[in-house]
């Protein structure tokens, strides 16, 4: 059997731009959640209509009834300072979303490390882009209709469909760097960027690539997004005054998930193919394992579909549940992902659960939507290569069926050889990867 490797890695997180601000922000055990700054959340209809619709209202008019009140929950996690005109062009620049600048910045940073920045037009035929991304260009097209609908100017975008479509976030990574292979864009929700991962060591196994992009990029923090989060109770609306402590997965006073942004992309070659060029091995990619528990667009059922999944992954990487020393799991802070999830690494898991380590990256990062199953692979390679697991933070009272090694609140020094990374998703989907140090 082919196996399939990890050799080069991007970034750009709530931390900041690059490997080393994600490793020093995972060790430390920093809250990148922060209030809201893309746009004000007190006046949301201003960020979908610019400031001169407040201007042409008349008060006196029926208008004032859509006027959308201030945002329940006004904190998120954002990267910090991110510069979209760095990687595209000043052209572009009203023409995508915001995930696409997040994942280019990533993509380079992937093959920079990779030794895949300079690629002949030949070569450039043969490598191949599977991305996970939950609402691609969603964002665009919520800016655009807005305009449309609810201004007077009426102004819409030619590139409203073409840039808000999720499959544009592979093509535009194609497209910047001449890749001529298959351009694919998964879009199963939270689970997106680890099925991406998935397909991916499917490719490479059957032999029908030896060189994939893969990982996953969202942009999801919007208006829009945080007011239909709020109506579903999924974000926190109790701390918008210590935003650091808004996303706390598995304490009692957990309040929902803190919506995050970024992109986490990777090299995943083929063994032989990255030895042969004496690339860097970060990882193997050693199972995959999916499941449909079948049951509701939002709500989990039971455990047991889940711990299926993991159980799957195990099977596939042909590694006992007893081997497994560090598991990144899916850990959200809502009511009840928490004990449910918890309850399925048990099943998944066995006795072992109770001896192994684990956190959840969201405590630190926010969620990412469709790109949270490749922030948890990251957070994994920083624990194998760096000698510490992550923690989960602002776990101060463990809640009610919440009773594993979250490693709550600070890094803890360990040698990580063997992981588990588990997702959970809308749709009754769940989606695990297991990862080994060394091939």
């Amino acid at each position: 059997m082919k196996h399939a490797v990890i050799t080069g890695i991007g970034i750009v997180s709530p931390f900041g731009l690059g490997w080393k601000r994600w490793v020093s922000g995972l060790q430390a055990g920093l809250s990148a959640t922060r209030p809201i700054s893309l746009f004000d959340p007190r006046f949301p209809q201003a960020a979908a209509f610019g400031d001169d619709a407040y201007a042409q209202v008349d008060y006196q008019t029926s208008y004032k009834k859509h006027i959308a009140p201030p945002l329940p929950c006004q904190v998120a996690a954002e990267v910090p300072d991110f510069q979209p005109h760095a990687w595209i062009s000043e052209r572009d620049y009203d023409r995508v979303p915001r995930v696409v600048p997040l994942a280019l910045a990533a993509t380079h940073e992937a093959l920079e490390t990779a030794g895949l920045d300079t690629l002949s037009a030949a070569e450039k035929e043969d490598v191949h882009v599977v991305i996970g991304s939950g609402g691609g260009g969603f964002s665009f097209a919520e800016e655009q209709f807005a305009h449309w609908f609810g201004s007077t100017t009426r102004q819409l975008s030619p590139y409203s469909v073409s840039s808000s479509i999720a499959g544009m976030v592979s093509s535009e990574i194609s497209i910047a760097h001449g890749l001529r292979g298959r351009s694919h864009t998964i879009s199963n929700g939270c689970t997106s960027s680890t099925d991406a991962l998935g397909t991916s060591l499917d490719l490479i196994r059957s032999g029908r690539a030896h060189t994939v992009i893969s990982g996953g990029a969202d942009g999801p923090i919007t208006p829009g997004t945080i007011a239909a989060f709020c109506l579903m109770r999924a974000v926190p609306t109790k701390y918008n005054d210590c935003a650091a402590q808004a996303s706390r997965p598995f304490d009692r006073d957990r309040d929902g998930f803190v919506l995050g942004e970024g992109a986490w992309i990777y090299v995943v070659e083929e063994l032989e193919h990255a030895r042969a060029r004496g690339a860097k091995l970060w990882a193997e990619i050693a199972g995959y394992g999916s499941t449909c528990e079948a049951y509701h667009r939002v709500a989990l059922g039971t455990p047991d579909e889940a711990a299926r999944a993991m159980r799957l992954a195990f099977k596939d990487a042909d590694v006992p549940p007893e081997a497994v020393d560090y598991a990144n799991l899916h850990g959200t802070g809502t009511n009840l992902n928490d004990p449910l999830e918890t309850a399925a690494v048990k099943i998944a898991l066995g006795a072992n659960a109770y001896h192994t380590p684990m956190s959840a990256t969201k405590s630190q990062i926010g969620h990412p939507q469709g790109a949270s199953g490749a922030a948890g692979i990251a957070a994994t390679l920083a624990a194998m290569h760096c000698h510490f697991v992550p923690p989960t933070i602002n776990l101060e009272n463990p809640a009610d069926g919440c009773d594993l090694d979250y490693v709550a609140n600070t890094a803890r020094q360990a040698e990580v050889d063997t992981a588990l990374c588990n997702c959970l998703g809308f749709g009754s989907k769940n989606s695990a990867l297991v990862l080994k140090h060394k091939p």
